[in-house]
């Protein structure tokens, strides 16, 4: 996937909003829910490599880490609760998409939350 069709999926999701929040790396972009301005994706760049810190459930994270060498651990962030996510990696598109939108009804305003994780399922 790349760094652009990324973004795109972040930004077409219900209520979501994209920003470049830290001055001095204008390669980091925040997605964010526009109502409580709670990250669901952070799109940065390693050693050349684009990568994405997603939130989700412990178990997930654990089951995507054993299953993917692109999913690691989240990088700078809770690693029990974030996972970090290589976009040209071994990962398919369909699948960080899934991760994407389970991060994004995780850091859902409250009210939505319940009925994000209802649309998923």
């Amino acid at each position: 996937m790349t760094r652009k069709a990324f973004l795109d999926y972040c930004e077409g999701l219900e209520g979501a909003v994209l920003d470049c929040p830290f001055p001095m790396d204008a390669l980091t972009t925040v997605a964010r829910h526009e109502k409580n301005r709670r990250w669901f994706a952070i799109l940065m760049q390693k050693d050349g490599a684009d990568f994405a810190n997603l939130k989700c459930e412990p178990a997930q994270g654990a089951l995507m880490r054993a299953s993917f060498q692109g999913i690691r651990p989240g990088y700078h962030m809770n690693k029990e609760h974030w996972i970090s996510v290589f976009l040209d990696s071994d990962v398919p598109p369909d699948i960080i998409k899934k991760l994407v939108l389970d991060s994004h009804a995780l850091t859902a305003p409250k009210m939505r939350r319940v009925k994000l994780k209802q649309e998923i399922t």
